[in-house]
């Protein structure tokens, strides 16, 4: 149980509420934002002293139906009700480190993928393996280094190239919000892992963004279903996004594709023939 997480968390989801939101009239004078304590605790059926010890980290770990409860007085979502449970200590507990392993079902599943560019990603964002089409999209990830592989990295700490954002991508700012959103969550599935430790520290130093979205302690990522590339050699393309998520390593499998027939598949097409040799040619900052 990470009482200090749970509690910042809990108090993050309190303030973002309005009285209205709940059934409760807003009232002539308040000086907090979103809800009070003893409101949430009306919700949720428990007492005002208990919640408040929650908040400050200082109540025992809460039952599945507390836990439950508050939820449903903070009206949390489906992915946030999860992280409080992961956070309370009564999820399914995970190994102490993220898996950076990639099954080689999956290995070879990307080679057999021609029209499609297909990475897997770690929970950290980093990227584990690709094949030649997302190579020549994004670039050859093979002549960086584990530390330049890292996605997050990449799109908080680099400076823009040209005034491109990371590989031309149209939805840099959307991305960003999606990175801290899920890293989030990984930090609070391995809390002790230190790559996780140490990427979330790095980020919150080097970017001013990152520390801001980081603190507002939202963990529901909106999907990501189209994403735009502004290539060099072939121009604009605009790829169908679908993130397929590889339970039992914790891994996404990521994959870019084009309708059949389109102007984006024939260039995905043109990118398939010029290959990897074109990506690792090209300096991508």
């Amino acid at each position: 149980m990470d009482k200090q997480e749970l509690g910042a968390f809990l108090r993050s989801r309190r303030e973002r509420l309005h009285p209205l939101d709940v059934g409760l009239p807003a009232g002539p004078r308040r000086r907090t934002p979103g809800l009070r304590r003893e409101e949430v605790a009306v919700l949720a059926h428990i007492s005002t002293e208990y919640y408040l010890r929650l908040e400050q980290g200082r109540a025992p770990r809460p039952s599945a139906q507390v836990l439950a409860a508050v939820a449903g007085a903070l009206r949390l979502t489906d992915a946030e009700s999860g992280h409080l449970h992961v956070l309370a200590g009564t999820a399914p507990a995970r190994s102490g480190l993220h898996r950076r392993e990639v099954r080689p079902s999956i290995l070879a599943l990307l080679d057999r993928l021609p029209q499609t560019a297909a990475f897997v990603t770690s929970a950290m964002f980093e990227v584990l393996a690709w094949n030649d089409l997302a190579a020549a999209l994004m670039e050859d990830f093979g002549t960086l280094s584990v530390r330049d592989r890292n996605l997050a990295r990449r799109a908080f700490l680099e400076s823009p190239h040209d005034g491109m954002p990371l590989y031309g991508i149209s939805d840099a700012t959307e991305f960003r919000h999606h990175v801290v959103q899920k890293l989030r969550a990984t930090a609070a599935r391995y809390p002790h892992d230190p790559l996780v430790i140490e990427l979330v520290d790095d980020l919150r130093q080097g970017s001013r963004e990152f520390a801001r979205l980081w603190d507002r302690y939202d963990v529901q990522a909106a999907p990501i279903l189209t994403k735009t590339f502004h290539h060099p050699v072939v121009g604009e393309i605009t790829v169908n996004c679908d993130a397929l998520t590889l339970d039992d390593s914790d891994q996404h499998l990521v994959l870019y594709s084009a309708p059949p027939g389109s102007r984006d598949a024939q260039a995905l097409a043109l990118l398939n023939v010029i290959g990897a040799d074109y990506a690792a040619a090209r300096d991508p900052r």
